[in-house]
């Protein structure tokens, strides 16, 4: 639970013996702004969540920001977190790792709420809105860029807004600031319409924050959060659809992957072979290891001990269950450290003759933007299951170190399996022909539309040994019942 609170006088006048140094840094980033708001209203954690609370920022600082009136910046309000950043580094929340490198995750976030004609204090739901952000980042170890989006699926504010996902970009204001344990960025959270979100899939949210500067109503040069606005930038001004597509026609999408509800099974063998029974729904149903599997574990560990100077399994912190934290960061799809606790040798190649894809609806209307955004311009996409460790990546003849090869298009590598495709142009031989992703973009049109489909949707291609199926979140929410 939080409470709205002035700052201290301890805070704002900067006693170093009772102020963490972390927490000072950002502080004075703050005072740079906004010296004359030494006390902004603050919403603190009652319950630090260090001490067991459930929101990972300590503080969301609100300041109320005159704007820029020579650049048509409309009055608004500021909101600044602490806590993704190690504020005191001690290693109660963050592990510390040196000066050199990101402190924490390495960023703080910010958000500009348009302030309402006669609002003399600032909304407190956007402080809850950064807990929750922050919460996915602590529980994933995700960590945020700008120029990513987040579906969020209902108005920020819980009314009947428009404004119901987010787009992130650097904070127009804010500078980087070196604390003692590390550098810290500024994201700026940028509410936007489920179409300007559709866009930024497409193509890249860049591009559509650009769109949205030129846009006074839409948030102008500051990106400013209007939650009454009832048009989309296309709306607005239709001239800027044609951008958007011209972009993605010429430069496809960035999205390199999605976090999704996913699974993946293997139709090669039947279900009660034990040898390749964890392929069956990885991430969703508990994985059956056979006694030659059993046997390779045990032996590559003995080797591990003998000839590994690193413990092969990372100690266990002595923190509540609850709150335990990985030592390691991930970048937004793979964790940089489970390659090296896992010794290589259990990590095993297989070729997969027919596979079968499940998707929730969500999952499901991405895969036009995958073959057509992604794999048309010689790029991979990737779906990382958020029920598990399954990742299902799709790449082309563009990217290198894939282990799914022309004789062998469907490869799994532990939980993930990829799906190869040749770069869909005329000077190339092609696995998948181009009339047959044409086909799969016709056969997948309705998943591209708005309409909400009727569930569930299966699409096969036989010659292909290939099968995806749509089905409801349900399916993914409850995969045992």
């Amino acid at each position: 639970m939080d409470e709205v609170r002035p700052t201290s006088g301890a805070q704002t006048h900067g006693l170093v013996p009772l102020f963490p140094p972390g927490l000072q840094a950002i502080y004075g980033e703050c005072r740079r702004m906004y010296p004359e708001q030494a006390n902004p209203l603050q919403v603190t954690a009652i319950v630090k969540y260090w001490l067991g609370g459930p929101d990972p920022l300590d503080y969301i600082s609100m300041y109320r920001s005159t704007g820029c009136p020579a650049q048509d910046i409309q009055e608004h309000w500021h909101y600044v977190s602490f806590g993704l950043s190690d504020l005191y580094g001690d290693n109660r929340v963050h592990e510390f790792t040196g000066t050199d490198g990101p402190s924490g995750f390495g960023f703080e976030l910010t958000f500009r709420l348009k302030r309402e004609t006669g609002e003399t204090a600032p909304p407190t739901w956007p402080a809850e809105l950064m807990q929750g952000l922050a919460r996915y980042v602590f529980q994933s170890e995700n960590t945020f860029c700008s120029g990513d989006h987040i579906s969020w699926h209902s108005p920020l504010d819980n009314s009947e807004s428009r404004i119901q996902h987010m787009l992130l970009t650097e904070d127009p204001q804010m500078q980087p600031v070196q604390t003692p344990f590390g550098s810290v960025s500024f994201l700026q959270i940028v509410g936007v319409c489920t179409e300007e979100l559709q866009a930024a899939q497409q193509w890249n949210g860049q591009g559509i924050l650009e769109l949205m500067r030129g846009v006074r109503v839409a948030g102008g040069s500051w990106l400013i959060t209007d939650m009454r606005r009832g048009e989309t930038i296309f709306d607005i001004d239709p001239h800027l659809q044609e951008r958007v597509d011209q972009g993605i026609e010429t430069e496809g999408s960035n999205l390199s992957g999605v976090s999704a509800k996913c699974v993946w099974d293997d139709l090669s063998r039947p279900p009660e072979d034990e040898e390749d029974s964890r392929s069956i729904c990885i991430g969703s149903q508990p994985r059956r290891l056979s006694d030659k599997d059993t046997e390779q574990i045990r032996e590559t560990l003995r080797k591990g001990l003998e000839f590994n100077s690193k413990a092969a399994i990372p100690p266990i912190s002595s923190q509540r269950q609850s709150h335990e934290r990985p030592q390691s960061r991930k970048d937004s799809l793979e964790s940089e450290s489970s390659a090296a606790i896992v010794p290589h040798e259990l990590v095993r190649t297989r070729q997969l003759e027919s596979i079968h894809l499940k998707f929730n609806q969500e999952s499901g209307t991405l895969l036009p933007l995958c073959l057509r955004g992604r794999l048309l311009h010689g790029r991979h996409f990737t779906y990382k299951s958020i029920n598990g460790d399954t990742a299902i990546t799709f790449v082309s003849t563009g990217v290198e170190g894939a282990f799914a090869t022309e004789e062998h298009p469907y490869a799994a590598h532990g939980p993930w399996l990829q799906v190869y495709t040749h770069r869909l142009t005329d000077k190339l031989k092609i696995l998948l022909t181009e009339e047959f992703v044409e086909q799969m973009l016709g056969d997948l049109q309705e998943l591209n539309t708005r309409e909400e489909t009727k569930l569930p949707k299966e699409y096969s291609w036989p010659e292909k040994k290939l099968k995806i199926s749509v089905l409801p979140d349900s399916v993914f929410d409850n995969p045992l019942q």
